[in-house]
């Protein structure tokens, strides 16, 4: 490549970027707009980000208030006012009984500081060898090494198999073709798979583990819904034999599924939550981890003058990102963007599920505002047609997502029965004319 090209993209085949490369130069509200001027319909809300739509004016006002009031401040042994605001109103809109939260700057970040947090509990109290983390396979918690470690999407892994963190094991996945394929909402087979860690207690024993991490929907593997049952049964699980159970709601949280969290929408109350993306709307990078009061209490020992957690990033609770999530937060509020994005929910199954018996599609499946639509991949190409599809989407105006062959919807909180119409009918299109 050229050395004019000096952007190395995450997870982009750059090769094939390069060649014709697509660039967004501007956004507003459900749109954006490319560097040659077209306009877009953004059909993932940026990147399960940006549910209040693109440059929404009173994020971006308390943005530009901040940043000229100000514009950092050191974190450690000292705060600022937006970091203790905004932690107030996250915890007040957690599940009862969390009322802690440690801010991060992703989702990466607030999966390493959850593992960490949940390693440090059972050593405080007393409990230290209890040390191995479960993960689940087909599982995304971020980039890395515990994260990578802990989830169980393999092309994450691979390069990096010699270096993962040790102590870690996996619980199956919850997708079964022949019992799922084409459910709308939560598959009513598939509660009885949360057993599976009992396998592992048995593998293990118990006393040596620290945590369970779980989406409560699986997200960038192709949107896996829990089955009916399936969350209280790891709750349960998790309560019988102490171990901590973490819901990594990067994706879930703050209105995809049309409430708070995930955790609300399906009356599961984990010990840990994860969070990023949406704390925002995408507007700066932050993530929060929200902690049960029990926890916190657990870790605050020895002297008073001595750093109870050695943890935290520079940037955690940084006055912008907190001025953003301040911002983000009310709009919710005001917009009533979760009972709105509940009442889409609905007309976005019907939109999707429509798809069925398009060229190649082989399920359907949806959850709040997620979606995944599966293709059947092409001999020795796994991928190619999931791609293509994302290709033929962007030239005709709609920005999808493929992971793999399963092509992805996030649409905004807001989105108009018109606008997902409009998306579904171009990825219909793309489908037909790749047949």
């Amino acid at each position: 490549m050229p050395h004019d090209q000096a952007f190395w993209l995450p997870f982009t085949a750059n090769r094939s970027f390069w060649k014709s490369p697509r660039v967004i130069t501007a956004a507003r509200g459900h749109y954006y707009t490319t560097d040659d001027g077209r306009q877009l319909l953004d059909g993932f809300s940026g990147l399960w980000t940006s549910g209040l739509g693109h440059c929404h004016p009173k994020i971006v006002a308390a943005v530009q208030e901040q940043v000229a009031t100000l514009d950092y401040a050191m974190g450690f042994q000292v705060t600022n006012d937006k970091a203790i605001a905004l932690a107030r109103e996250v915890a007040a809109l957690a599940p009862a009984g969390m009322g802690k939260v440690f801010f991060t700057n992703s989702g990466s970040e607030s999966v390493e500081t959850a593992l960490k947090i949940a390693l440090a509990w059972h050593r405080a109290r007393g409990e230290g060898q209890r040390t191995r983390l479960i993960g689940r396979e087909r599982g995304y918690h971020g980039v890395n090494f515990g994260g990578i470690s802990v989830g169980g999407i393999a092309p994450n892994r691979k390069a990096f198999s010699a270096n993962l963190v040790p102590g870690v094991d996996h619980i199956r996945h919850t997708y079964s073709a022949g019992d799922m394929a084409f459910t709308r909402g939560q598959p009513t087979w598939g509660a009885h798979l949360a057993d599976d860690l009992e396998r592992l207690v048995m593998l293990h024993d118990a006393s040596n583990i620290a945590a369970l991490i779980v989406e409560p929907v699986a997200g960038s593997t192709g949107i896996l819904v829990p089955p009916l049952g399936y969350l209280q049964r790891l709750r349960e699980i998790c309560d019988k034999h102490g171990i901590l159970l973490i819901f990594d709601e990067v994706i879930t949280a703050f209105g995809r599924v049309g409430a708070p969290f995930a955790s609300t929408r399906f009356g599961v109350t984990p010990d840990i939550i994860t969070t990023a993306k949406g704390l925002t709307n995408g507007v700066v990078p932050m993530g929060a981890v929200i902690v049960r009061d029990g926890i916190f209490d657990a870790l605050m020992q020895g002297p008073e003058h001595m750093v109870e957690l050695f943890h935290g990033y520079t940037y955690s609770g940084h006055p912008l990102a907190a001025a953003a999530g301040l911002a983000t937060l009310a709009v919710y509020r005001e917009e009533d963007s979760f009972a709105r994005a509940r009442a889409t929910e609905p007309v976005f199954a019907e939109e999707i599920h429509s798809l069925r018996g398009e060229p190649h599609v082989i399920d359907v499946r949806n959850f709040g505002l997620m979606g995944g639509v599966e293709l059947a991949p092409r001999e020795g190409a796994v991928g190619a047609r999931g791609f293509d599809v994302f290709l033929k989407c962007f030239e005709a105006g709609v920005v999808i997502r493929n992971g793999g062959d399963v092509v992805q919807f996030s649409p905004f909180l807001d989105s108009t029965a018109d606008e997902l119409g409009r998306i579904v009918d171009t990825v219909r299109q793309a489908l037909r004319s790749l047949a």
